[in-house]
């Protein structure tokens, strides 16, 4: 007989209901009424089991009573006893249908009894219940057979209690008494008083303990403190515990194992609940407790809930392994140390998520209102406090009942009090997880609570990194422990609350004395620190992000004393005066807005990460080979720099940004060897005219130079550059391209290489082909289908890499009478401006008869002079052969219309759209490429080829404006 009952996961709220009957009696009572039923309920009533049974005079008619129906409703278990002869009573099927609609609904144990019938009659109504049913059909004319015959199916594959024909009928009921016993009799837990949210969790949880499986599980639920672990746990506790042969709750964990002889008497605590009576435990020492868990618990299916589980001995200790305890056992942790669970191998790992903001509004509102929503004079501050919690139940319930009664004016005193001075409760059951770090740990939650949540996390770790303060290994720390989060876009996240604790952890070391706290960013503080010069040798970091833009008023010597400062950021505030002094441990400097020439004479930056000078008046950085440390450099709109010192003993750096320097003249020659440089912008450097002798550099990603107008000479390309993904050169004053221009060969995806030239400089390159169109339209079609024949290598695989694209646009009689937005503005002085653009599609094939190419614009001030398109094919024999190669590529020319409204995603399909063309064929001129060989692909000869194409004057494309400049599109015409 295997003993198993069942009820519905969906709901956890129910459990700790009053219900009025512990036990309702379902049977056919012409079978059973006097027989078995009869002990059965003389048995219930006797262990003080309060049991609902019908008298006979209830059943009249063929309707359900109300009162019958009431009495389901209030029970918490139903007994269904299907006897030989129950499916032919509509009243009692009647009941079965509300039994387990109660079963969904209030999550109502049911409990099927097969008295002397076999299981599967019931589940596949054959034999006497098959018989019965097709009798009802005949009088039934609504849809209660078919919910008759589903009820009827549902509860046979419930469960196995049967009596059959030769068992012990007594035996049979003792057992149907113990097991309804250790149901109504075990003491359920306090959920919640509220417990919003908590239903989704049991029930995906609940799914997964799969209980009905004879295996061993351990499941872990982890996710920052108040969020609601133990109350999840103690939700699923209630709901199934009744389904073993003994269960234990052991709450309190964590501060139970920290006291003497803790472990030891968390043993015990185990046994008794699960055991009950089993005597005196004679044993004083961790390892007899283990030994006697698994000799009195290796045959029992046990449910053991363990938590706040926060050290690895704990488990150890009390759920070593899973062969400790019987088949069918299951054991759930909680923890907010997700490398806890990883290191003791559970089954299954769940984290806790916070609330959406339905139902975190909804839990607030019934503490705070006693209801489900807010009242209207309390909407706006109602979402003030939805926002500052940030879904955590804890905080919504602490906050909800401390603001509870309050008036409006109340609650904005309170809301601006808990933005300096957090709840203390709230931060108490916070702080529990930041005292079990580490120090280095310790440092790295600061730091981001006070500086950097939200920011880059490979940017972070930079800095982070320079301190000493390990954060590879300390990051993953405080994500385990469910303190930062990394999102999809690489950024360190912490929850609002979290934040607060840290930033008043920080507050707390020096209550009043501002200069004795080791960072600051609260605008009041820093002000009265740097303003008094009260600032000491405690201080590391400083965020300054004033409200207003009042002036700070600086002694130069305000920053003296702070000797150990790591960290400067001032986003917002000016200055009156500058400092005389900076500190040498310095890691992150970000001072906008910087007015001296000048660095105090003392700074060395040996140590500096991260420096960032933007719009300052910034000439030079004296001694700058000592920055050996750093990695990003920016000097954006610095005016009055004309020159980047040496670099030459700075070979970490990776990002260096100098856009909007209109005086820099030239760039130190050591820029184009540094090999872990990764960008490098120089935008609107208008006056640069000498940018590097050669570019040796191996992993750059982002170069541009863009507005650089007077730069007439790109530097040699002098090794592979796999990493570039982006090249900008738009208008340049560079009269060649760069050379060779095929070692660019990471450009890829959508990020084009595009240059615009302007004053006519038209490269020798391209300055073969010439002849002007009669407008501002014109197209070309390429057809794949009839074979571009470049007599290419067996090794090719014929797919395409990208396209190259070459214009030139003529302004008419010498000026512009409309503007319009294309890839580059077209200059206003009467010059013809030169358009460049290289186009990568990664795994780009030409499909179907054709591929038209098209250019345009809506203007009559412009005429296309010159125009070429080149198809680039792809192989993959080797990084050398990926590079762009001229006896690869066809040459395409003749009129060309500009469209740019297809987006790139729709790129193939529009392929696939296009319709058939007449071609014609001709042969290339071998010349065609003969200036471009060299600049294109080193060490290569040129082969001629031959194309298909046809040219036509009649179809022009309508233009859709477009404001992306670095992006081209094809498309149908």
């Amino acid at each position: 007989m295997a003993v198993q009952a069942t009820s519905s996961s969906s709901s956890s709220s129910s459990l700790s209901r009053q219900w009025g009957y512990d036990v309702f009696l379902s049977f056919r009572g012409t079978d059973t009424r006097n027989t078995v039923t009869a002990r059965l309920h003389k048995a219930l009533t006797q262990k003080g089991i309060n049991t609902y049974i019908d008298d006979d005079n209830l059943r009249r008619g063929d309707e359900i009573s109300a009162a019958l129906l009431e009495a389901i409703d209030e029970s918490r278990i139903s007994i269904v006893v299907l006897s030989e002869n129950y499916a032919s009573s509509s009243w009692c099927l009647d009941e079965l249908v509300r039994i387990v609609e109660c079963k969904k609904s209030k999550q109502q144990i049911v409990l099927p009894v097969f008295y002397k019938v076999n299981p599967s009659v019931v589940r596949d109504q054959s034999e006497s219940y098959g018989k019965a049913l097709a009798k009802l059909e005949e009088r039934v004319k609504d849809d209660r057979l078919q919910r008759w015959k589903a009820a009827l199916k549902e509860v046979a594959d419930s469960s196995e209690w049967r009596l059959r024909k030769k068992g012990s009928e007594s035996e049979f009921i003792k057992k149907i008494v113990q097991w309804v016993s250790r149901v109504v009799n075990r003491t359920y837990l306090n959920v919640a008083m509220h417990p919003v949210g908590v239903d989704t969790h049991v029930q995906e949880i609940n799914s997964h303990l799969s209980i009905g499986m004879n295996d061993t599980r351990m499941i872990g639920i982890f996710g920052p403190g108040g969020i609601g672990k133990t109350t999840i746990a103690k939700a699923i506790y209630n709901l199934i515990a009744y389904q073993f042969e003994g269960s234990c709750f052991l709450t309190n964990t964590r501060e139970t194992s920290k006291q003497d002889l803790g472990l030891v008497q968390l043993q015990k605590t185990l046994l008794r609940e699960i055991l009950g009576k089993v005597g005196s435990l004679k044993f004083d020492e961790v390892d007899q407790g283990i030994n006697v868990m698994k000799k009195r618990l290796r045959s029992k299916k046990v449910l053991l809930i363990l938590d706040d589980v926060d050290q690895l001995v704990q488990l150890e200790t009390l759920a070593g392994k899973h062969d400790w305890f019987g088949l069918g056992s299951r054991i759930i942790i909680t923890t907010r140390d997700r490398n806890l669970l990883t290191k003791h191998e559970v089954n299954l790992m769940y984290k806790v998520e916070e609330l959406d903001h339905n139902k975190a509004l909804q839990l607030f509102s019934l503490h705070a209102f006693k209801k489900d929503r807010p009242e209207d004079d309390y909407l706006e501050l109602t979402e003030h406090v939805i926002q500052y919690t940030g879904g955590l139940p804890l905080a919504l319930t602490v906050l909800g009942t401390d603001l509870h009664g309050r008036s409006v004016q109340q609650w904005k005193s309170a809301l601006d009090k808990y933005k300096r001075i957090p709840n203390k409760t709230i931060q108490e059951k916070l702080r529990i997880s930041y005292d079990g770090l580490g120090d280095t740990e310790k440092n790295i939650f600061l730091d981001i609570a006070c500086f950097f949540n939200g920011q880059d996390a490979d940017y972070v770790i930079k800095i982070l990194d320079n301190c000493n303060f390990f954060p590879n290994s300390g990051i993953k720390v405080l994500m385990d422990k469910s303190l930062i989060t990394i999102d999809e876009f690489n950024r360190l996240m912490m929850h609002n609350l979290l934040q607060e604790m840290g930033r008043e952890i920080v507050r707390l070391e020096s209550p009043k004395e501002l200069g004795q706290r080791s960072r600051l960013w609260f605008h009041e503080d820093i002000r009265h620190v740097l303003e008094e010069n009260t600032g000491t040798n405690k201080i590391q970091g400083i965020l300054v992000d004033l409200l207003e833009q009042d002036p700070i008023c600086l002694s130069p010597e305000a920053f003296e004393k702070m000797k150990k400062l790591r960290i400067f950021i001032n986003h917002n505030a000016c200055f009156s005066e500058e400092p005389s002094f900076l500190s040498n441990e310095l890691r992150l400097l970000d001072w906008p807005d910087y007015t001296v020439e000048s660095l105090p004479p003392n700074f060395q930056g040996e140590n500096l990460v991260v420096f960032r000078m933007r719009n300052s008046c910034l000439q030079g950085v004296k001694g700058f080979q000592n920055f050996q440390n750093l990695t990003i450099l920016e000097f954006s709109n610095c005016k009055f720099l004309r020159k980047i010192p040496d670099v030459s003993g700075i070979p970490n750096l990776k990002e260096v940004t100098l856009d909007g320097c209109t005086n820099l003249v030239e760039l130190h020659h050591f820029v184009g060897f540094l090999d872990k440089l990764l960008d490098l912008s120089l935008q609107e450097c208008s006056n640069l005219r000498s940018s590097l002798r050669s570019f040796k550099l191996r992993s750059p990603e982002y170069l541009s130079l863009e507005n650089c107008s007077r730069l007439k000479n790109f530097p040699p390309i002098e090794s592979l550059m796999e990493c570039v993904r982006s090249l900008d050169l738009q208008y340049i004053g560079i009269e060649e391209l760069p050379s060779p221009i095929g070692y660019l060969i990471g450009l890829k995806g959508d990020h084009p290489f595009g240059i615009t030239l302007w004053e006519n400089k038209i490269p020798n390159q391209f300055s073969h082909h010439k002849g002007a169109s009669n407008g501002n339209s014109c197209e070309i079609n390429i057809d794949e289908a009839c074979e571009i024949e470049i007599n290419e290598r067996a090794y090719m695989d014929g797919e395409m890499r990208g396209i190259a694209f070459n214009a030139v646009f003529g302004i008419m009689d010498g000026h512009m009478k409309d503007s319009f937005d294309f890839f580059a503005d077209v200059s206003n002085d009467g010059s013809d401006n030169v358009w460049l653009h290289y186009h990568v599609r990664e795994s780009f094939k030409l499909k179907g008869d054709d591929l038209q190419v098209c250019f345009g614009f809506e203007s009559d001030s412009v005429s296309l002079k010159n125009r070429r398109v080149c198809m680039v094919r792809r192989h993959e024999e080797k990084a050398t052969d990926r590079m762009l190669n001229p006896q690869d590529l066809g040459v395409l020319h003749e009129d060309v219309d500009v469209h740019l409204g297809v987006p790139d995603e729709d790129i193939e399909n529009s392929i696939d759209m296009m319709d058939g063309i007449q071609l014609t064929k001709r042969g290339r001129d071998d010349d065609d490429y003969a200036n471009l060989e060299s600049n294109w692909h080193p060490q290569q000869k040129r082969r001629s080829s031959t194309l298909d194409i046809k040219i036509s004057d009649e179809r022009i494309c309508h233009l859709v404006n477009h404001s992306y400049s670095n992006q081209i599109t094809l498309g149908t015409c």
